[in-house]
């Protein structure tokens, strides 16, 4: 069953680009311009995630976020032209589980997406398995399947490839990657990543030219997928 995506957004121009973006990903979508219809479809659609403009009439997003947190887990993504620190925080705080700054692009909003549902499936129970063209990463059994066959991979490398791949095209620094796969306590240099990542380079080499481990020099790496491969469940 095609998963189903609320968008409240009162351009209409925005509305559309995401709809039409959303339902060729296969998702069904309903679209509603300002807040107070926004939180009336959210209760009788009970939609899978909720994307969710900052600047409403009627209701802004602030007040539709926390109605939605009145009811439930239901993940959203806030889309908002404010860049600013204290919005960002203000509305994950709220409850809201991303936040995209408009101007955005599409393969972003649908990376973020596929994302934050694979999240939200994770924290509901769901197996933490991933799985792009001839790449399987599965944390449940640690296993790392290239090609159809097992490859025998360390469990820091892999928990540091699934950790990549459950955010498609995001980049994360090198410490971002210490805190979140080796943890805060962890005191080693940012030439563990590079090494990590040089090893699963090796495992992965050939597999598929719809993904790849991308260094993003200056900055850190990345998991890059083609639209049309974004990991499935």
């Amino acid at each position: 069953m095609a998963r189903k995506v609320l968008i409240i957004e009162d351009d209409g121009n925005i509305a559309e680009l995401l709809q039409l973006y959303l339902e060729k990903e296969g998702f069904e979508t309903a679209v509603a311009d300002d807040g107070e219809k926004g939180l009336e479809m959210f209760q009788s659609l009970k939609p899978d995630l909720v994307l969710l403009d900052l600047m409403l009439p009627s209701m802004d997003g602030w007040e539709v976020c926390k109605k939605i947190r009145e009811e439930g887990k239901t993940p959203v993504i806030m889309l908002t032209a404010k860049g600013e620190v204290e919005d960002r925080v203000t509305g994950l705080e709220m409850g809201a589980d991303d936040y995209i700054i408009k101007p955005f692009q599409m393969k972003e909003v649908l990376a973020r997406i596929h994302a934050v549902l694979r999240r939200f499936n994770a924290d509901e129970g769901a197996g933490q398995c991933l799985n792009f063209d001839n790449l399987s990463i599965n944390l449940d059994s640690y296993e790392l399947i290239v090609k159809g066959k097992r490859v025998d991979t360390p469990p820091k490398e892999l928990e540091l490839l699934y950790h990549l791949a459950s955010s498609p095209n995001r980049v994360f620094t090198r410490n971002q990657l210490l805190d979140e796969v080796w943890g805060f306590d962890y005191f080693g240099d940012s030439r563990t990543v590079d090494v990590h990542v040089k090893r699963l380079r090796e495992k992965l080499e050939g597999a598929s030219d719809q993904w790849r481990l991308k260094t993003v020099w200056g900055v850190g790496y990345k998991f890059e997928v083609s639209p049309e491969s974004e990991a499935e469940e």
